[in-house]
């Protein structure tokens, strides 16, 4: 077997660029195994879209190397580039040309024989819901369509693996949900899909997600094992009012880990720790539990106690979110 289809779809090994004092991408390593879905999480400028760009070969990495179906990014990268598919964040199509002539054009860009393109431009538009549109100009679809167009453009030459950088941003829930149908249905054919998202709605159903930010990757785990490892207490939601003051209370309490606003209500995951092993940490701190984890009851007691009117305690399930928020403070 060659080393195109042996190994790990994506290796990399302490990946790193720099723009001059500028570290966009510090030390990074992971591996993407052929077949997974891989959510890449992290704030606007937390090197996300930079660690996509040298995968692909469009940048060549300041230390550290990787390998990308067997193939090394800085010396092999038009190997790479030929057999990867790319969904840049601004869908890199052709305004002036037709939902036909745009797939045309990428089926030349990438060298599809003309027998074979017709038939992959009947399957894309198939696979991408375009039927009757296409005659269209790009430039009259809406953001869902153009979506859905740009993901046919980069599946033209048959790509093992896909880069989606941000594909989803400013697109409704409903074309999000639909492009997300879409990617499941490509790996379970075999598909590696490694993508960048704000949504932690859909990396809750990635095979594993990473979390960047300032340029490091934080954590790289299953959703799953993300928060067995980061959330050891219970996640307890809570209708309480003012709600602003019980947020800034409920931080303060020894035993909760993170509190955070989740609509209008408060959310908290408590810590794996017994409160009577917390610090107080200033005069506003409500005085500890004796010995005792909290419950719902000796929680509302001392939110009561403090002058806050508690309509409700429910458990709920924390979620990558809880994790990511809890990771971002720490880093």
């Amino acid at each position: 077997m060659s080393s195109e289809n042996a190994g790990p779809a994506i290796s990399a090994e302490l990946l790193t660029r720099k723009f001059g004092s500028f570290t966009a991408v510090d030390h990074v390593s992971f591996s993407v195994a052929r077949g997974e879905v891989v959510g890449y999480l992290g704030p606007n400028g937390s090197g996300k879209t930079t660690t996509i760009r040298m995968l692909c070969g469009l940048l060549t990495p300041t230390e550290g190397h990787a390998q990308v179906l067997g193939f090394d990014v800085a010396k092999q990268s038009e190997q790479i580039k030929a057999r990867i598919g790319y969904m840049s964040q601004k869908f890199a199509l052709y305004d002036d040309l037709t939902v036909r002539q745009n797939i045309e054009f990428y089926s030349g860009v990438y060298s599809v024989p003309r027998d074979i393109a017709r038939v992959r431009f009947d399957q894309l538009i198939k696979m991408a819901g375009l039927e009757g549109r296409t005659e269209a100009l790009t430039a009259s679809l809406s953001g869902g369509w153009r979506q859905r167009l740009a993901l046919g453009c980069a599946l033209v030459h048959e790509p093992k693996l896909l880069f989606l950088d941000e594909p989803t941003s400013g697109v409704d829930p409903v074309a999000r949900r639909e492009f997300w149908d879409l990617i499941y249905e490509l790996a379970e054919k075999g598909a590696t899909v490694f993508v960048t998202t704000h949504y932690m709605d859909e990396a809750e159903h990635c095979n594993r997600v990473g979390f960047m930010r300032a340029g490091k990757l934080l954590a790289f785990d299953t959703p799953r094992g993300l928060k067995e490892k980061y959330l050891a207490g219970a996640a307890w939601s809570l209708r309480v009012t003012p709600l602003l003051e019980a947020v800034e209370l409920l931080a303060k309490l020894p035993g909760v880990a993170q509190a955070r606003l989740q609509g209008d209500r408060a959310q908290i995951i408590l810590s794996a720790e017994s409160p009577e092993s917390g610090t107080d940490s200033g005069p506003d701190m409500v005085e500890r539990v004796a010995a005792q984890p909290w419950t719902p009851a000796t929680l509302k007691d001392k939110l009561t106690g403090a002058g806050l009117a508690v309509a409700s305690i429910d458990k709920v399930e924390p979620t990558l979110e809880d994790v990511f928020t809890l990771l971002g403070r720490q880093s």
